[in-house]
């Protein structure tokens, strides 16, 4: 049996698409690769320069760590000046516990809302309405928590109603769609068999949530919190309009307080670039960004628990 022959042109025009298609490959991996390694150099650069900033309070500028990491006094335009950071610290860790604590029971509860008790309704209008949370600039939330939340706890609790408890109440509205999101995205994707085999069990529909959902997804859910809580440790312009910015360590919820972010915001515009002031505020920056790798860390191994 004779074979077909194939005329040189025929062989050239099948070539071409061949030959397309490896150009074609060849432009994704140069441009995927360019784009990688531009990313990684950004990353790079960004860490670079403000550890070395944050870095020359110690090194150049003579302030110890004791100093800076436990005293709480911040006065870095005095005629001694004092860098103790600790009531920033502490009040940047005190709002953003409090947000979460409001916020994940709502978060959780309206997440099993919307897949477990009314997932039509819950997809359709619900979800959408939560997203779009999501998407409000921090100064509306700050402005709302500025008219609406201080007022009332000025009225009704006491106090002069900016303090702890405002900026906490205003990071939890902010942070409610992120642990909302999450936490219904885990809640979907549980395979319909697992519900199935416990109410074939006999369980009800709240013994099925509580004693096999909710564990079962509970890394997820801790991953959407530790999200939130990174999300909240990092606002600066929400919670410096409501918490009041005094440099103190607060006792009491209706006290005025600052935080890491809000500190940095206000006083950085007002230094000059290499001075001492200016270095301390970039040490707080360091701060915040170590503090940020802890929450990725974090998130990563409950990912990785998730997984198994």
């Amino acid at each position: 049996m004779e074979h077909s022959k194939v005329t040189p042109r025929e062989a050239q025009r099948r070539r071409l698409p061949l030959e397309k298609h490896r150009l074609e490959d060849w432009i994704g991996k140069i441009y995927t690769s360019v784009c990688v390694v531009f990313l990684i150099a950004v990353i790079v650069s960004i860490v670079y320069f403000v550890t070395s900033k944050g870095v020359a309070t110690f090194a150049v500028n003579g302030v110890s760590l004791t100093e800076f990491f436990f005293g709480t006094h911040w006065a870095p335009d005095a005629a001694e000046p004092s860098f103790g950071a600790l009531p920033a610290i502490s009040g940047s860790f005190m709002v953003t516990l409090l947000a979460a604590l409001i916020a994940s029971p709502l978060s959780i509860a309206a997440a099993l809302f919307m897949t477990e008790i009314v997932p039509t309704f819950g997809k359709r209008i619900l979800q959408p309405a939560i997203e779009l949370l999501s998407g409000i600039p921090s100064v509306v939330y700050g402005f709302i928590g500025l008219t609406l939340i201080v007022p009332f706890l000025r009225d009704h609790v006491g106090g002069q109603g900016i303090g702890v408890g405002a900026g906490a109440l205003v990071l939890s509205i902010m942070i409610l769609p992120t642990i909302t999101s999450v936490a219904a995205d885990a809640l979907a994707s549980l395979p319909r068999g697992l519900r199935e085999a416990s109410y074939a069990l006999g369980a009800t529909r709240w013994q099925t949530i509580y004693r096999v959902v909710l564990p079962t997804v509970l890394p997820a859910l801790l991953t959407g919190i530790v999200l939130g809580m990174a999300r909240a440790f990092g606002e600066a312009l929400a919670v410096q309009m409501v918490i009041g910015n005094a440099p103190y360590i607060p006792t009491s919820l209706l006290e005025s307080a600052s935080t890491l972010t809000s500190v940095i915001t206000l006083g950085m515009g007002n230094t000059a670039m290499g001075s001492i002031q200016n270095n301390a505020l970039w040490s707080m920056a360091l701060v915040l960004m170590l503090m940020t790798f802890v929450f990725i860390l974090i998130i990563r191994l409950l990912e990785r628990r998730n997984r198994v």
